[in-house]
């Protein structure tokens, strides 16, 4: 037949006959909720172990109207050989497709914990088809009701490179998202898979590259470059951009609460793009915009450097809590220690909509306990500023991150400060000597000149010497009388742009900086106050903030605090320098201003 067609016809005849198969593998009939009976018996498919796909059985119990986030809910019982050796349900089989005479009804995605956990609820699969059709902008955090006590099949988030206590950190830091991080190792990387197919472990990954972290489940249906999987929300983002991946299973334990399969995500396949109440549906071949993340850690002390690359996941609420926490990972890793030490650190953000188009900011910590931790608090800070900013949204693209982390105690107390004269005219400029005290080492000043205002009036001035990393004294006052609300009120009408709250994170004191500047209160007006305002103000790593915004309470500001107030909304005048030390403590410097005679 083929030979007494025309070449072109030939053409079109054997194309379509090559790409039929394809299509009638990918279509499968569907059973709607509404034929579904209890007593019929099925099939689901899953793996429990490496990459193979295995049958179980299945009964239905009966149909529940309306007890799902998008509608009904199949109640089944599972048995046979899979499900004995699994212990029921297991966290990972979430996504599992279910058949009833060969037409799929839909995905195990539910069970009660601490009950039969043979038992479970599947979502039907005309609820997970409707993914394809949701709009790309949309993005939903509603959630319908369940069944009284019934839960998702949970997801479980491996973590592949993480140590205890990243691992520990990442479990405090996801825990609103209710993900619980499991330690796991690398898969074989011969153990790839082709082609995802309905029962295939499947992955959606947050972070990959020399670390990885992601959930694994189950594929439900594949329809062309279309998946769907999951059968329950990953964590119901809605329009999302995650990493798709293929998934390996090492095993799967049996619990007493919940058994769960112990696997690791895999290679990169496409794009999760929806996320919600029936399911996760995703896109082979394309794939997701990411934030890399170059990250240097070099140990001093140890005389060891780490050089790590990953990429995370676009999210404004994920990627601020991934990046510090992989950072600290990498740290902790560099360092092969618990405990105190010093750190300088250097961060560079990029992105788009960011003022400048870049954000870089350089300082030094210091703990007592965990160095690591307090390396990467200025870090999540600024990611979670840029991210949840209220001014415009930024899609980051690239983020730096240097550390150089020492097991010595790079700190310095100020014990002393004078100025070189005791009286001054407005614009001169004075020098202060500032004596230090590093931690077991001997005395050293240094010298931060300082430029007196040209409309400083005449009369006694106050200068605060103090670490850039301590308190003000007159942050410490405003707590004693009460006035939170009020400085909270003042820092917020600061920031009038995107580009202010920028600029107040690139420009903050530094803990490793001198600062000298007015203080703008006459202290022997303010009597007993000053005592209690002297202790506990060291904030390492940190600018101060207030205790609570009490913004709608009256003001209480009164005489020389309320003139403090007033001229805190404009910017005071500060010099400083930079030091290889973290500074504590204060002092302060008394000036007279005379009259310029000469004006």
């Amino acid at each position: 037949m083929l030979a007494r067609l025309q070449k072109p016809y030939r053409i079109v005849l054997l194309a379509l006959l090559l790409i039929l198969p394809a299509a009638l593998v990918q279509a499968v009939a569907i059973m709607p909720v509404d034929q579904v009976r209890p007593g019929m018996q099925g099939v689901g498919k899953t793996v429990v172990a490496g990459t193979q796909i295995e049958e179980f059985g299945v009964e239905v119990l009966g149909v529940m109207k309306d007890k799902g986030p998008s509608g009904d809910l199949i109640l089944v019982r599972t048995y046979g050989d899979v499900i004995e050796r699994t212990g029921g349900i297991a966290q990972g089989m979430s996504g599992s497709p279910v058949y009833i005479d060969g037409k799929l009804v839909g995905a195990i995605a539910y069970g009660w914990s601490l009950t039969d956990h043979r038992i479970g609820m599947v979502t039907p699969i005309a609820d997970m088809l409707k993914l394809w059709e949701m709009p790309d902008k949309a993005n939903s955090w509603a959630s319908p009701p369940l069944l009284a006590d019934a839960r998702p099949v949970a997801t479980p988030v491996m973590a592949a490179g993480f140590g205890e206590r990243a691992l520990a950190m990442l479990a405090e830091k996801l825990k609103p998202f209710n993900l619980v991080p499991y330690a796991v190792g690398s898969a074989d990387p011969g153990a790839s898979q082709d082609r995802l197919e309905p029962g295939s472990a499947v992955g959606i990954e947050l972070v990959r590259g020399d670390v990885s972290l992601g959930a694994i489940g189950t594929v439900t249906y594949v329809e062309g470059d279309k998946v769907l999987a999951f059968g329950h929300p990953f964590l119901k983002k809605g329009n999302t951009n995650f990493f798709l991946t293929d998934a390996y299973v090492f095993t799967t334990v049996k619990g007493v609460e919940n058994s769960f399969k112990v696997g690791v995500t895999g290679s990169l396949l496409g794009t999760i793009n929806q996320d919600r109440g029936a399911g996760v549906a995703g896109i082979t071949g394309r794939y997701p915009s990411v934030i890399p993340v170059r990250i240097i850690v070099k140990d001093s002390s140890a005389g060891k450097t780490t050089d790590a690359a990953v990429q995370i996941v676009q999210d404004e609420q994920l990627a601020p809590i991934l990046t510090a926490t992989t950072v600290f990972n990498f740290i902790e890793k560099t360092m092969d220690r618990v405990g105190p030490g010093s750190a300088r650190v250097t961060f560079e953000v990029s992105g788009r909509n960011l003022p400048d188009e870049t954000l870089r900011r350089e300082n030094m910590f210091y703990s007592p306990v965990n160095i690591g931790e307090a390396a990467v608090g200025e870090l999540y800070e600024a990611l979670a500023l840029v991210a949840d900013n209220k001014f415009t949204p930024v899609e980051l693209m690239d983020v730096k991150v240097n550390v150089d982390v020492t097991a010595e105690r790079r700190t310095a107390t100020i014990m002393e400060a004078r100025a070189n004269v005791a009286t001054a005219k407005p614009g001169d400029k004075i020098d202060i000597t500032v004596k230090l005290k590093p931690y077991r080492e001997e005395p050293i000043t240094r010298v931060v000149s300082f430029v007196i205002p040209k409309d400083q009036p005449a009369g006694p001035l106050t200068l605060e010497v103090r670490g850039g990393g301590t308190v003000p004294l007159m942050y410490g006052l405003l707590k004693d009388q009460g006035l939170e609300g009020e400085l909270a009120r003042v820092e917020k009408n600061k920031h009038r742009t995107f580009a202010d709250v920028v600029r107040d994170v690139v420009e903050r004191d530094r803990n490793n900086d001198i600062v000298v500047e007015i203080l703008d209160v006459d202290l022997s007006q303010l009597g007993s106050g000053l005592a209690g305002s002297q202790t506990n103000r060291l904030k390492l790593g940190h600018d101060p903030q207030p205790a609570g915004d009490k913004t709608n309470q009256p003001s209480r500001a009164r005489g020389p605090l309320g003139d403090f107030l007033k001229k805190s909304e404009e910017n005071r005048t500060k010099y400083h320098i930079t030091t290889d030390y973290i500074i504590d403590s204060d002092a302060q410097v008394m000036i007279e201003v005379v009259k310029d005679e000469g004006k």
